[in-house]
């Protein structure tokens, strides 16, 4: 295999390499970049560990609506944690580079994680539904038998989403290797082919844009029929209170969506390749950065919860509790 230049292949099915679009070609800036995302990357993994440590560890927070919560901690985690460190690793080492089956994995978990995150966004919108307009079957529908299966099949969904995707991506034929975007994604990849097998990949991903916003719709409607029950409620307080447990559920979904816009459906004709990192940036660090912030900062019960975290004296009392589930049963 030999490369030219500009990093053309002949019908090369399996590249052993893929180079990746770096931030900047200036060695102090590449440096800068390396710190500025460890500082990010940093606060993302602190705030939303923070999130599953409380929700693991205090009694008060083993509810269906924590325990999701917890979950989508998690996958914000995962997601952050497949690309940042790499252009961490590239900004460091002066590198473009990334292994064939790294990016595999990248398409791989990033399509999984994702796909999981909006799924989980879907059923806590359904948890705030039933909270609200049905309470009184609200231990009936949401014991933790139910909640453990949703969970499930949003990360198994997610697996299935990932095995879909990664497979294929990479059934196709490659004529360069040279993607244009910091990390592995398979809409810069499909680009790169040389053959019609793409528009298989293409397929996918329609279908897949398809219940993402078959997802959106459930949770728009769920809203609807959420606030029109909050009306319902005779004093101010309560309304109030019933609002106070959707808007942080309600603001993530919105900055995914807003994110999503940006990053997917602007178009591409003029877009530039700084465009490109700025928009990809935001779409994959800022609703991680942010959930931590908006589901912990305006949350009451979570703020109690990492006051304790300061005494490590409370760890033993609170991990001879019950486990998550069974405040449920």
């Amino acid at each position: 295999m030999q490369l030219d230049i500009e990093g053309k292949m002949s019908n090369l099915t399996s590249p052993s390499e893929f180079l990746l679009l770096g931030f900047s070609e200036i060695r102090q800036l590449q440096i800068l970049f390396f710190f500025v995302f460890l500082a990010v990357y940093s606060t993302i993994v602190t705030g939303n560990l923070l999130i599953v440590i409380v929700v693991a560890l205090d009694h008060h927070l083993h509810t269906p609506m924590y325990f999701f919560l917890m979950n989508l901690a998690l996958m914000d985690i995962g997601i952050v944690s497949i690309s940042v460190p790499k252009a961490m690793a590239n900004s460091l080492l002066n590198s473009r580079s990334i292994s064939f089956p790294a990016c595999v994995a990248q398409v791989f978990f990033l399509v999984l994680l994702e796909g999981s995150d909006v799924a989980i966004l879907t059923i806590m919108a359904h948890d705030r539904h039933v909270a609200i307009c049905k309470p009184l079957q609200y231990e009936t529908i949401m014991h933790s038998g139910a909640c453990i299966q949703m969970a499930a099949s949003a990360w198994i969904a997610g697996i299935l989403d990932g095995i879909l995707h990664t497979g294929g991506t990479f059934a196709i034929t490659f004529c360069s290797n040279m993607i244009n975007q910091f990390f592995c994604e398979a809409p810069q990849i499909i680009k790169l082919s040389c053959s019609d097998m793409y528009l298989v990949e293409v397929g996918f991903i329609m279908f897949t844009y398809f219940l993402a916003f078959g997802c959106f719709i459930f949770i728009i409607v769920s809203y609807m029929q959420i606030f029109k029950a909050v009306l319902k409620i005779p004093s101010v307080h309560g309304q109030k209170k019933s609002l106070s447990t959707c808007l942080p559920h309600l603001t993530v979904v919105f900055l995914l969506i807003f994110c999503g816009l940006f990053a997917y459906l602007r178009p591409q004709r003029h877009s530039s390749n700084d465009q490109n990192l700025l928009f990809a940036t935001i779409y994959s660090i800022l609703p991680p950065l942010l959930n931590p912030i908006i589901y912990g900062m305006r949350n009451k019960e979570i703020k109690a919860a990492l006051l304790k975290l300061r005494d490590l004296g409370h760890f033993p009392k609170l991990i001879a509790r019950k486990p998550l589930v069974q405040k449920w049963s």
